[in-house]
């Protein structure tokens, strides 16, 4: 079970967020904070795993009650603004979600707390390809395409596997673990990056092509990438 609450001024997003919280079976919500003070009332008063955190709020905005906790509980940011979403980031938030949230959304963000809480040192994933049970380790590989109803792994050994597997569910278990996917049909290792626009993405002498509907968290993504590194 995880421990949850929610920080947010505004009732009808932190109503949303409750909802969307009563639909997860392995999520508690156990207190509502409406600014910072509130909150750090209940972070000192019980244990807390993941905090829903609004960014603009009255008094001190979520962006410097996080940066003054001691001790962080897993964050989500929550906001109607896009503008902080690197700063969230460089704060180690797990997610940072664009309001009105959806409930799809709001899963794939509670997965990755999912995953890290439950096995925070796995780094491999196993996947039948020809009939075996493989274990392919993350590091090896450099992007996973969907292809009908398999997914081909293309991997740094030069090898390729194809597995009766879906996209989605290997984005949702990939997705703290620096892949991010920038098209319905292709999840991409960060590590491999080498070059990008804003159309297509290099990982070596591999081009994914980046898809429209994931143009958002692609421009985060470059946006981390190049920081303190543009010249």
């Amino acid at each position: 079970m995880i421990n949850c609450i929610i920080v947010d001024d505004e009732p009808l997003a932190a109503t949303l967020l409750e909802n969307h919280i009563s639909k997860i079976d392995h999520l508690k919500l156990t207190g509502k904070a409406e600014n910072a003070l509130e909150a750090y009332k209940l972070l000192q008063n019980q244990s807390v795993d993941l905090m829903f955190l609004d960014i603009q709020m009255p008094h001190i905005s979520g962006i410097d009650f996080l940066k003054s906790l001691s001790q962080k509980p897993k964050t989500i940011f929550t906001t109607a603004y896009r503008d902080f979403a690197i700063e969230g980031f460089e704060l180690e938030a797990v997610d940072y979600l664009l309001k009105p949230i959806t409930f799809e959304r709001f899963f794939k963000a509670v997965e990755r707390v999912s995953r890290n809480i439950n096995d925070p040192k796995d780094d491999f994933i196993i996947l039948k390809t020809e009939g075996m049970h493989r274990k392919l380790s993350l590091a090896d590989i450099i992007y996973i395409e969907s292809q009908g109803n398999d997914i081909k792994i293309t991997l740094s050994t030069s090898e390729n596997f194809i597995s009766k597997s879906k996209i989605t569910d290997l984005e949702l278990l990939l997705a703290s673990k620096g892949f991010i996917r920038i098209h319905r049909s292709f999840i991409i290792n960060s590590e491999f990056v080498t070059a990008f626009n804003n159309n297509e993405l290099h990982l070596g002498s591999h081009k994914i092509p980046v898809g429209r509907s994931y143009r958002q968290e692609f421009e985060i993504f470059t946006s981390l990438f190049s920081k303190n590194r543009l010249l």
